[in-house]
């Protein structure tokens, strides 16, 4: 393996911090050791449990699994469109209330002078908001942080994240977003709506709750890695759905950033309940705004519609968009940049949860202080019309009749300055009233995210954009004697909030689909194709996507769709780890015990033999465990014949926290026994030779999304496993293949 790179340690692990390279610091300088990631089992396992139980259903019990499936989408669909609503209405008023207070606040020391206490009022609200929402995080489910796209993009590629679909984290995500939103943070609640849907999904589709102790014997059939995979796909559809009121964007989402398996029916299930998920929302908020069946609030952010003449677009304006893309994959690296380094700054001196509480606190106020300041300094006054859509407009040092144009963009919810940016006339806003306003929010939004808040960077990255889109607009105009060329400002804000969103996180089917249902204009789709395309590939040239970043800073083991391009040359005998530890088929209790004890290797997956050597079987740790717990020993079936015999349930019964090694008491005696693993291993893994190339190898383990991959001679004798981190080590980098050193999985 001389041709490979030794480059960067993902390990946190003393031993290994001298092959380190320049990356290295950033996990090593945190100063607790990081948690093994273990991977997801998505590989059925047809063992003789598996096959009994099959041979036993009827073909009507198929048909009840498959309704079963339907009706569980249906409500996640539901419940997914109720939590949207919940957070819409929440945010509104208490938003509503913050904005009222502070603003009859400016106006009354406007006039009598003071306002030094507006912005101590307006920075101690938000330093409220923003301390509550980062202490649930920080002291009781630090999970929740950020939007959780990466993490539910991990669990899809098939590792575990711990505590990642627990209900405890979906009540703080949800409560957490409300008050980072409401905070005035430069956050969206659309990136955690897919989180939560996620989670709902995955408790939905178990018909119990494990953190309330309660099983509600329902969808038993559902307790595997398997079928949970697709209904978190499901739910995240149903999140993006209810986010941006694009079903068919939250379908291709699924497939883009995360499902490893895919199939059609599976993908019906998913668009069902993301059309269950708009729609819920839909017809809540309908009765919210006293217009009961008025279905014109399809997400939590609408753009509204573009459809005047003057937000067409001609086909000489085509190149202008493409550059306006550039620009957005440019500054989208750039975002990507200062982020990654503030989080590795974050990782080494920011990691106690009081000290990540105070950052938190600190970023509200200096959001709250920076936009106080320029709204202070701002002399964009526009006049104030009897059709104006200003939520609350501030007049400050305005003349009567007209009101502050930068408090628009600062004194607002994110969602609504996105809107009037879009669609507010031409003259609404000054360059310089842009320009400013573009400036400070990028390294606000910047700053802000990776903070310990549930957050998305969805808005934030829209609002940048369209900013900066707008003055593109404004300027095009300025510079041409001919302004009707150029008529609305607006088609170049949304054009740039595409470029910028692209740009950050580097998506581009799912993207282009979802901006085009958010606008309801399909027209915009060929340019806001050309722009997310175009982005993507300027910015992956300098930095990678911002969810990316975050699964690489958090040492997962995530395997892309395709192994690197420069691997051919290695094969599984290379890629392998060895020597492999083996059971035999009739094993020793005690051997068992001490092979899942031994804290050193800590496997979750072993070859079971037959002499010599020769395979014959895989069994998990999870299954081995249930074995012992249940006592299934040769010699206590022989001594009691009516002893009832295990089921795949007593397995779906103990999933999915199957209880440590630790927790079993065996024994002196019963070490001594023997148990017959026949029953119950799989006994057709799939197995390769040792010679076959590692893209092979890559592609079987990526596509059947599975967990262990066994390597064998020519003689069926097992000379090593192929397991997610030795696949996931591999990537091409500046300096060709370059080989990563991961903590065990």
């Amino acid at each position: 393996m001389a041709n490979i790179t030794k480059k960067v340690s993902w390990s946190s692990r003393g031993d290994e911090s001298g092959a380190a390279g320049e990356e290295t610091p950033l996990l090593n300088g945190s100063e607790q050791s990081r948690p093994l990631r273990q991977s997801l089992d998505y590989d059925n396992i047809e063992n003789q449990l598996f096959l009994e139980e099959e041979r036993r259903m009827s073909f009507m019990a198929f048909r009840c699994l498959e309704i079963s499936r339907w009706v569980i989408c249906g409500l996640i669909g539901f419940l997914t469109g109720l939590i949207a609503c919940f957070i819409d209405i929440a945010v509104e008023q208490l938003a509503g209330l913050k904005y009222k207070l502070i603003k009859e606040n400016i106006v009354k020391f406007t006039e009598a002078g003071g306002l030094s206490i507006s912005l101590l009022l307006w920075a101690a609200l938000n330093s409220f908001c923003v301390m509550f929402g980062a202490i649930i995080v920080a002291f009781f489910e630090p999970i929740a942080a950020g939007s959780g796209i990466p993490q539910i993009k991990c669990f899809l590629n098939g590792v575990k994240i711990p505590r990642v679909v627990r209900l405890k984290t979906l009540v703080v995500k949800v409560v957490g977003v409300i008050f980072s939103v409401v905070g005035g943070l430069a956050v969206g609640k659309e990136g955690p709506m897919i989180h939560s849907g996620a989670v709902l999904a995955a408790g939905v589709s178990q018909g119990r709750s494990t953190s309330l102790k309660r099983d509600f014997k329902i969808f038993e059939y559902f307790r595997r890695d398997t079928e949970k995979r697709d209904f978190v796909s499901a739910g995240a559809a149903a999140g993006v759905s209810a986010a941006f009121g694009a079903p068919v964007g939250g379908v291709l989402f699924s497939l883009e950033e995360g499902a490893s398996f895919w199939n059609q029916m599976l993908t019906w299930r998913i668009f069902f309940a993301s059309m269950i998920s708009t729609f819920t929302l839909n017809f809540f908020l309908s009765i919210y705004h006293n217009k009961p069946g008025d279905l014109s609030n399809p997400g939590l952010i609408n753009f509204g519609r573009f459809e005047s003449e003057a937000m067409e677009y001609n086909l000489y304006e085509i190149p202008l968009f493409i550059a306006m893309g550039a620009i957005g994959g440019g500054l989208g690296a750039f975002f990507n940049f200062l982020n990654y380094w503030l989080t590795i700054f974050r990782i080494r001196y920011v990691h106690r949860p009081c000290l990540q509480v105070m950052e938190a606190m600190l970023v509200a106020a200096v959001t709250a202080t920076v936009a106080f300041v320029m709204i202070y300094f701002s002399t964009d006054c526009q006049p104030l019309g009897p059709d104006h859509t200003e939520e609350y407009p501030l007049q400050l040092f305005c003349a009567d009749g007209e009101y502050n144009s930068m408090a628009t963009t600062f004194f607002n919810t994110p969602e609504r300055s996105v809107r009037s940016l879009f669609h507010n006339p031409t003259g609404t806003y000054n360059a310089l009233t842009l320009g400013l306003f573009t400036l400070t929010y990028f390294f606000l939004a910047c700053w802000t995210y990776g903070l310990a808040v549930s957050a998305g960077v969805f808005i934030p990255s829209l609002l940048i954009g369209a900013a900066w889109g707008r003055l593109c607009g404004i300027l095009l105009a300025s510079t041409t004697s001919t302004a009707s060329l150029w008529t609305d400002p607006g088609k170049y804000a949304l054009i740039g909030a595409a470029a910028q969103l692209g740009g950050i996180v580097r998506m581009t089917l799912s993207l282009t689909v979802i901006m085009v249902e958010a606008t309801g204009n399909v027209t915009y789709g060929l340019p806001i194709m050309l722009v997310l395309m175009t982005a993507k590939i300027v910015g992956d040239y300098f930095q990678e996507g911002l969810y990316d970043l975050h699964i690489k800073l958090g040492s997962v083991p995530f395997l892309h769709w395709e192994a690197p391009a420069t691997s051919h040359w290695l094969t599984a005998r290379e890629v392998m780890s060895s020597p492999v530890t083996c059971l035999n088929r009739i094993e020793k209790v005690g051997t068992i015990v001490d092979t899942l004890s031994n804290t050193s290797t800590n496997h979750n997956g072993f070859p079971v033999v037959v002499q010599p050597a020769k395979l014959c079987g895989l069994i998990l740790r999870s299954q081995l465990i249930v074995l012992l717990k249940h006592k299934v020993f040769v010699e206590l079936a022989r001594s009691r014949l009516t002893q009832r015999k295990l089921q795949l349930k007593d397995f779906r019964d103990a999933y999915p926290r199957f209880p440590p090694i630790q927790s079993i008491h065996v024994s002196q005696d019963e070490r001594e026994c023997m148990m017959d693993l026949t029953e119950f291993m799989n006994p057709t893994p799939y197995t390769v030779p040792q010679d076959t190339s590692l893209p092979r190898v890559f592609k079987l383990f990526r596509a059947l999304g599975l967990r262990h991959l066994v390597v064998v001679d020519d003689d069926n004798r097992v000379v090593g496993l192929v397991t997610r981190k030795d696949l996931a080590r591999y990537h091409v980098g500046k300096h060709g293949l370059e080989e990563l050193h991961l903590a065990q999985t």
